[in-house]
């Protein structure tokens, strides 16, 4: 096998689903910057931390997820998850990456309305 290649053994399975749920909600909890900045958090943790993924691996399947349409970041995540623990780690980690900020957006708007805050969109137009 050339160093081109991608080898899908660099994929450490036999995770469990609390694992990929665990670390993906640290990084929903703390991951800020939009998709790009995400990808850097997550080569940062399952590449150079856990080892769940090889640099090169890891490098195709940012770029496969770059070129599907949707978020990149978001794919990579489920893809993680999938090869970790299965369809139940995609889930896992698509829920504890997203319920964060899910949570966030939603208290946001009780306050705002708790507040009296016109429902209207004036306010956010300027």
């Amino acid at each position: 096998m050339d160093q081109q290649t991608p080898d899908v053994r660099t994929i450490q399975g036999g995770g469990n689903v609390a694992e990929v749920f665990r670390a993906f909600l640290g990084l929903g909890l703390t991951s800020f910057g939009g998709p790009v900045a995400h990808l850097g958090y997550f080569r940062e943790a399952f590449v150079v931390r856990r080892k769940w993924i090889g640099e090169q691996a890891y490098a195709d399947l940012v770029a496969l997820c770059q070129f599907l349409p949707g978020p990149a970041s978001s794919q990579v995540g489920m893809a993680i998850g999938l090869q970790r623990a299965g369809y139940v780690g995609l889930l896992a980690a698509w829920t504890a990456f997203t319920l964060p900020s899910a949570i966030l957006l939603v208290a946001f708007a009780y306050g705002a309305s708790a507040l009296g805050a016109d429902g209207g969109t004036g306010w956010i137009q300027g």
